[in-house]
């Protein structure tokens, strides 16, 4: 384990560690560390992201491919009847209340915003099963818009390990790596986080010693390869 100087490992050492830890993140993950679910436009990705919760991606990813053959869009998922929606999606975690929050979105979109999925927090936060995550993953992803961080159980274990943040509240996670990284980066933020917490930095039993990181991790650090998490 390679040592670092103390005044990095503490919280104000935060800000000169940032940019490295997210170059390195960069250069060991490459350009394919972004979302890793599959949609084609914005419907689909919000379809998506609703679905993920408490779900793997590739899960998703498996259900959505029937899912979007059969209910394109969100006159099709508001015409459905709910028992379909249910049976479609029913290898996911929580099926029965997605299904309701999908229909009621769908029924939402065409009354309100012409069948297109909204471009703003606001709107977005207003739809059924859309809370603050979910729209973030929409609106960088959809509209290239970043209005605020990702906060994904990877991102929030990996704060805290990496002394970005003390905060447990996903909003405050959210708010201290807003304040920590400039805006065009928020994307990239979320993704290489993400990527790196499902390929090496496990919630249980992370593979420090392959960790490219890990001279700037503070948790490593203090805690000699052994993770106290």
């Amino acid at each position: 384990m390679t040592a670092i100087p103390e005044e990095l490992t503490r919280d104000r050492g935060k800000t000169l560690r940032a940019p490295v830890i997210l170059g390195l993140l960069r250069d060991e993950l490459g350009p394919g560390a972004t979302i890793a679910l599959t949609f084609s436009n914005r419907w689909e990705l919000l379809v998506a992201t609703v679905l993920s919760a408490q779900s793997t991606d590739v899960k998703v990813n498996q259900v959505t491919a029937e899912l979007f053959r059969e209910l394109p869009d969100p006159a099709a998922m508001a015409a459905a009847p709910l028992e379909r929606i249910e049976a479609l999606i029913g290898q996911l975690g929580l099926f029965r209340q997605k299904a309701k929050n999908l229909k009621a979105t769908a029924a939402l979109l065409l009354e309100r915003h012409g069948g297109e999925v909204p471009g703003t927090m606001e709107e977005l936060t207003a739809l059924p099963g859309v809370a603050r995550k979910t729209a973030n993953v929409v609106l960088s992803n959809g509209f290239g818009r970043n209005e605020g961080v990702v906060v994904d159980t990877h991102v929030a274990r990996l704060a805290r390990r990496l002394r970005f943040t003390r905060e447990d509240d996903p909003k405050r996670i959210e708010r201290d790596l807003m304040r920590l990284f400039p805006q065009e980066r928020w994307l990239e933020v979320a993704d290489l986080l993400i990527h790196h917490g499902r390929r090496t930095c496990f919630a249980r039993s992370p593979r420090c010693e392959d960790c490219v990181i890990e001279p700037l991790c503070p948790s490593s650090q203090e805690a000699g390869l052994t993770d106290k998490r």
